[in-house]
């Protein structure tokens, strides 16, 4: 497994990451960044700049504790940098609270600084080209992934990590398991390395082991001292700090000397190596160290403290002389030679090299055509735009993390949503804008007028009628009247889905609730946030729904199916039945208190037999549309089967009158419905009327158009005179769109003097 690993569900492609990262070891995929580990160097910037904290450490703990439990002996290392994390507690109770998780021996790493600093020395001597200290495997790995120009000045020693593994297996035999602590990622990656593979079974940084601490409740400041085991270092101790590789390796320094040079910090030690790989400088050894403060700053270091101050206390441990050691006899006897040399190898991971025409191919694409345009923000992560356009051509990056491109792409793409919308609105508009409530009876007058009074206000309403009524159109209406009529109208038909559907269409889904359930899913309610939802058919849903649907109204919260957090939406609530829900709730069936809740303004639909007076208007409206939607040029119904209209019952109300007129523009073979077309009930139920006597100086057609024609027009004029000219408002009198009202105007010749004269007519005026 790999020592650092992505929570893909966390991670939200800031590029935090990406940004932090020195030689760019950061793949964005689609919906998460990954680490690419033939580039990656374990410097750990990774885990300290995620914000989301996406990027975390492979758990090692679980592992470690099934060791423990195996009882097979696992000896604690403690790099030489643990007094700068473990500040509250001392070196002895330390080694008690190890020895009380299992551990039989508990070792400093600092005697591993002791154990290469012999072979330093004489590499010194032996060796005549610039060196470069190998015991940061951040630093190893740097020039082994991306410097291996500088393989051949690796000095060719362990790390004192690796020396103390090697040791104490030696001394122990190699099933010895030997578990190292410390602050430093890299030392993760440098376990698994081929060439220093075996030393080290585990390694822990001191923040899993805090954890272990803390999962066992161990309290170190209340446990007696216990000696470490092991050979006692000294000058290794001063390995962690500044400048302390030369004070453990017993290397004179001098600040005026060109010839022993140290670095430490990402932005130093890339430098000097890029220098040294360019050759602008030549030392006899550079002491390299990736981390700032040296190994008191790695990416596992108490951030609570200052560099300073964990300086000190690793200085103040190494001053210390009432240590508690322990060395058993078998570390001071004479062991064969131990390997601490080690090869380095060229792991360069070559990735392809764009032509200048490939960047700018690239780009362009992100619409880059001058050099103005390369803004060089970094926001990709990457310090000018055409390393963002090489890392593009590399798999590395992708179009979208440019943000100055994906700034032009929300402008532009807000541009052509705004288009859209204002036509999408002019299609409702045309598709709706005709859905006026058509008709100029009484009943029908009053229903107009109690949805303008409600309209404006946030009151709940319930609309009752029977089927076919135009419930769903006078919930229109009222939103339309609304002041959130550019907010959405969300209707739900809620006899269409079951009850464990009604209720994830309600209120929306957490991923896994149910069965199905494989994405996050938001509900209506959710979706009408501040507009309004539509209920049909209300009177059907379950008792559990009906508890739900209370406790929005009450509250103003939904809380999705699998869900425990509660989210708050503001929306207006029409509902609509054809059910007796006062008998529902005698009954049972229907909840008292949410039809109390329901029941606060209440429209009444009347059904379109109690509606006669209106039947040739929503005749002709309906056939208006039907020869819309149908192509076809149909002027008119004939006066016979506009009787047979209004004597007919119409059990389904609007709904049937619409499909019936429709079907029966497909039936007409001329531009005239007639009751032939209608269905047979109304031939057979109606073939008794009395029939006008026709004129005998024309056609059946002439006079029937003529007769149809005589009817509209003074229809139009009464309405005229009603608004005293006013075309809109004689529209809205009629309750027929302003353009319908404009055409029949246009068809009986009912324009300018023609109307002037008209008014005065009415007013008892000459013409």
């Amino acid at each position: 497994m790999e020592p650092i690993i992505t929570l893909t569900e966390k991670c939200r492609k800031c590029y935090s990451c990406v940004r932090s990262c020195p030689v760019k070891a950061i793949k964005v995929d689609k919906s998460y960044t990954e680490i690419i580990f033939e580039r990656c160097i374990g410097c750990g910037n990774c885990l300290n700049n995620c914000p989301q904290k996406a990027k975390i450490v492979t758990d090692k703990v679980a592992v470690t504790e099934r060791l423990l439990a195996s009882g097979q002996p696992v000896i604690a290392v403690l790099g030489c940098s643990f007094p700068a994390f473990f500040h509250n507690v001392s070196p002895g109770r330390l080694v008690a609270g190890l020895k009380r998780l299992g551990f039989a021996e508990v070792h400093e790493g600092a005697y591993g600084a002791e154990l290469v600093a012999p072979l330093y020395a004489e590499v010194m001597e032996m060796t005549a080209v610039p060196l470069i200290s190998s015991h940061c495997p951040t630093v190893v790995d740097l020039i082994e992934r991306h410097y291996p120009k500088l393989l051949r000045n690796l000095v060719g020693v362990v790390s004192p990590m690796v020396a103390m593994g090697r040791f104490l297996k030696g001394a122990l035999g190699p099933e010895a398991k030997v578990v190292y602590l410390s602050s430093c990622i890299a030392g993760k990656f440098e376990m698994a390395a081929e060439e220093t593979r075996g030393a080290i079974d585990i390694v822990l940084t001191y923040r899993e082991l805090d954890g272990i601490f803390r999962s066992r409740s161990l309290a170190l400041a209340t446990l007696g001292e216990e000696p470490f085991d092991g050979i006692e270092p000294h000058l290794g101790r001063l390995f962690p700090i500044s400048e302390g590789t030369f004070k453990a390796f017993s290397i004179a320094t001098d600040p005026l000397d060109s010839e022993i040079v140290t670095a430490e910090g990402e932005f130093n030690v890339m430098g000097l190596i890029r220098d040294l790989a360019a050759g602008r400088i030549t030392p006899r050894i550079a002491d390299l160290r990736f981390c700032y403060d040296a190994c008191i700053g790695g990416p596992g270091k108490n951030r609570e403290l200052t560099g300073l101050y964990k300086r000190n206390l690793v200085i103040s441990h190494f001053k210390k002389e009432d240590v508690p050691y322990r060395t058993a006899p078998h570390y001071l006897a004479p062991h064969p030679p131990l390997s601490l040399s080690r090869t380095f190898s060229s792991k360069f991971a070559r990735l392809g090299t764009p032509k200048g025409s490939d960047v700018t191919k690239i780009l362009h694409a992100t619409n880059k055509y001058t050099q103005n345009d390369e803004l060089n923000c970094r926001a990709c992560g990457y310090r000018t735009c055409r390393e963002y356009a090489v890392a593009v051509y590399q798999g590395l990056a992708n179009m979208e993390m440019c943000l100055p491109y994906n700034l032009q792409q929300l402008e532009e793409d807000r541009g052509r949503l705004i288009q859209k919308y204002e036509l999408a609105q002019r299609e409702l508009d045309r598709a709706y804008g005709d859905e006026f409530i058509v008709g100029a009876d009484r009943k029908t007058l009053e229903v107009l007028d109690l949805i303008k009074q409600v309209g404006p206000t946030p009151t709940t309403v319930l609309i009752r009628g029977e089927s076919g009524t135009g419930k769903e159109l006078t919930a229109r209406a009222i939103h339309r009247y609304s002041k959130r009529n550019d907010k959405p109208l969300v209707t739900v038909n809620c006899t269409t889905l079951t009850d464990s559907l009604l209720e994830s269409e309600l209120f929306g889904h957490k991923k896994g609730a149910f069965t199905g359930a494989i994405v996050e899913k938001k509900g209506l309610f959710e979706a009408a946030d501040g507009g309004t939802i539509f209920l049909d058919e209300i009177g059907d849903i379950t008792p559990k729904l009906q508890a739900e649907l209370l406790r929005v109204l009450d509250t103003g919260e939904v809380r999705p199916v699998g869900g425990t957090h509660a989210k708050v939406v503001d929306v207006r609530l029409i509902a609509a039945t054809n059910k007796n829900l006062e008998a529902g709730v005698k009954e049972g069936w229907f909840r008292e208190d949410l039809y109390y809740r329901l029941n606060v303004f209440t429209i009444t639909m009347p059904p379109l037999r109690s509606r006669v007076e209106s039947i040739p208007l929503l005749a002709h409206h309906f056939l208006e549309k039907a020869s819309a939607k149908l192509n076809k040029k149909i002027v008119g119904i004939e006066e016979r089967a506009l009787r047979a209209m209004v004597r007919y019952p119409w059990s389904g109300n609007i709904r049937e009158m619409q499909n019936i007129i429709e079907r029966a523009s497909v039936l007409t073979h001329d531009d005239i419905i007639r009751l032939d077309n209608l269905p047979s009930t109304f031939a057979e139920n109606y073939a008794d009327l009395p029939v006008e006597k026709s004129d005998s100086h024309g056609s059946f057609q002439a006079t029937r158009e003529r007769h149809v024609g005589r009817v509209e027009k003074n229809l139009i004029q009464r309405y005229l005179v009603e608004a005293g000219g006013n075309v809109s408002k004689a529209a809205q009198f009629a309750n027929i769109p302003r353009r319908t009202f404009y055409r029949l105007l246009d068809k009986h010749g009912l324009r300018g003097r023609e109307v002037k004269a008209l008014l005065n007519a009415n007013r008892g005026e000459d013409v």
